[in-house]
């Protein structure tokens, strides 16, 4: 019994020690491995043989301890090493490493794996994969660019092929305005002559005079029925652009008059003093004898101006002379800039300024705002007051907001904020008044070139045109217990019966910690460690050989002793 029972143990040891042996070469070959995590092999001894369980001591006796023979040991686990191995920087964004307790979640074909191993790249479709074609799991973004937590999905990089832009919601106006010029009282004045009424005796025309039946030269109307007007007049000393008028059976002179006020873009209300000449609102009326009469804003900038030429039917000039009798004066400035909708198209954007009041302790502009990129028919925008302080800093500024319709293309409606704070009250005489774009936060259309993942696993997609958008986040999974989990080969591992269910949170969370890219886990295995190991589990391996083989010779002489 005892021969047999130290063959037994001992090829039990032998067994034991080439399940180390086969762990430690596991763990020296795959010490290159990104992501691997090393194992390491615990004994645990089997039950003993007892030949005495041993007795009390007594008053004779002090009792004795007892004897047991072990029968070896057995492979209690093979435990994995989970601490976090060497992470270095790689040369791909899309690599990515942990520095945590969490696991990347992939789409195998065999379902859900999960895996340390960061060696992501991007494949044909644009999705972020494994070495081995398994999509990286996360959350996707809906058509607005917002994360959306309900599932997870595919991460889709689709660098070359994502196409946004970005619609302006704020813009920051500066310069410097001079609060010694002259005030600006004055608008441009022109008229044609008294024109008459074809359709009313010749009587001077009035609002409701059809536009046919205008005259200069009585029995010559200027405008015929079907005719395409269009207006190119010059406002200070720029050629505005042209707007278009259908004439009709119906057209009024006061269409007419309407339309000359929205091609040249002058705004009246809201505050806007009374012109000093004729003591009325800025605009384009039809007067009591029968004349067209433009009134212009004030300021030198919105001086306006009108000659032959500038109407004209179909190509043709008409002849509809206007006598300019006052210029617009007034302290002006005047800056164009450039912003854009929501499909990225450039609205273009004109802001005058002009001094209308001065006091002992404050300093008060107007500005207006026009666009012929606004499709409401009108090139007018907007317009209100800056008011500066006595030490030429702004104290209020009215309205902050401004609207362009662009109903004549896909675009949404803009909504634009204006910040006027930034404008200096002070100037020289030399210098004057000067307005410039200090900032739009709009773009036009860009293509999605590059990305980046930050520490929470948001990837950012940076397009040409400098906007940032957040494509997706990189999700993690924790388990209760990862040493229940079950190696599935390709550097991945599947939810074992002991591991308890993966826990999904997003980096930074819950101890699954946090992702650094552009960077690569490498394996933890320490191979000075493990080659001791090898060498000290094949000198065990040795000794139960050797005792086997002593095992051997004492039975053979138990067999010479049997002759």
């Amino acid at each position: 019994m005892g021969l047999t029972s130290a063959l037994n143990t001992s090829l039990g040891g032998l067994t034991l020690n080439e399940t180390s042996i086969d762990v430690l070469g596991n763990n020296i070959a795959n010490a290159g491995t990104n992501g691997f995590k090393a194992s390491n092999v615990l004994f645990t001894t089997q039950l003993a043989r007892t030949l005495s369980v041993g007795s009390r001591p007594t008053t004779s006796n002090g009792g004795t301890n007892p004897r047991q023979i072990g029968l070896g040991a057995l492979s209690a686990s093979i435990r994995k090493d989970f601490t976090q191995g060497s992470v270095t920087n790689s040369t791909s964004p899309s690599d990515l490493a942990i520095q945590g307790d969490g696991f990347f979640i992939l789409d195998s074909p065999d379902g859900q794996v999960y895996s340390r191993n960061g060696n992501f790249e991007l494949n044909s479709s644009s999705l972020l994969t494994n070495q081995s074609g398994y999509k990286v799991q996360g959350y996707g973004v809906d058509e607005d660019f917002n994360l959306v937590k309900t599932t997870l999905t595919d991460i889709k990089v689709p660098l070359g092929d994502l196409n946004v832009a970005q619609a302006t919601k704020n813009v920051e106006i500066g310069g410097a305005l001079l609060p010694t010029g002259e005030l600006g009282t004055q608008g441009a004045i022109t008229t044609t002559a008294n024109l008459t009424d074809a359709g009313n005796a010749n009587a001077a025309i009035t609002g409701t005079t059809l536009l046919t039946d205008v005259e200069e030269t009585i029995g010559t109307p200027l405008f015929t029925v079907g005719e395409t007007l269009a207006f190119t007049p010059t406002k200070g000393g720029r050629t505005l652009d042209p707007l278009t008028m259908q004439v009709t059976a119906t057209t009024t002179a006061a269409d007419f008059a309407d339309f000359l006020d929205r091609t040249l873009g002058i705004q009246n209300g809201g505050g806007i003093p009374n012109d000093a000449t004729t003591g009325a609102q800025p605009g384009v009326t039809v007067t009591g004898s029968g004349a067209f009469q433009i009134v212009g804003n004030a300021g030198t900038v919105n001086d306006i101006s009108v000659t032959i030429g500038n109407i004209t039917s179909n190509g043709s000039t008409v002849s509809l002379p206007f006598t300019k009798t006052a210029s617009a004066n007034g302290e002006s400035a005047i800056t164009d800039f450039v912003i854009f909708d929501s499909l990225g198209e450039p609205v273009t954007m004109k802001m005058t300024s002009v001094l209308e009041s001065r006091s002992s302790n404050n300093t008060v502009f107007r500005y207006f705002l026009e666009s012929a990129d606004d499709n409401d028919g009108d090139v007018a925008v907007s317009n209100g007051t800056i008011t500066f302080d006595s030490k030429g800093n702004v104290t209020n500024f009215t309205p902050s907001t401004f609207g362009i319709s662009r109903s004549d293309t896909a675009a949404d409606e803009m909504d634009v904020s204006i910040d006027l704070s930034n404008i200096s009250g002070i100037s020289s005489a030399s210098a004057g008044s000067t307005l410039k774009l200090d900032l739009q936060d709009g773009s036009d259309p860009g293509t999605l070139s590059s990305f980046v993942i930050d520490e929470t696993g948001i990837i950012n997609g940076v397009f040409d045109n400098g906007i940032i958008r957040t494509l997706g986040q990189v999700t993690l999974a924790r388990f209760s217990n990862p040493q229940g989990l079950l190696e599935s080969g390709n550097s991945t591992f599947q939810e074992g019966v002991s591991s308890g269910p993966p826990f999904l949170v997003t980096p930074g969370n819950f101890g699954a910690g946090t992702i650094r890219a552009g960077s690569i886990e490498l394996s933890n295995t320490d191979v000075g460690r493990n080659l001791v190991d090898l060498i000290v589990a094949s000198t065990n391996y040795r000794g139960n050989a050797r005792v086997i083989s002593s095992v051997q010779q004492l039975v053979d002489e138990l067999l010479v002793l049997g002759r």
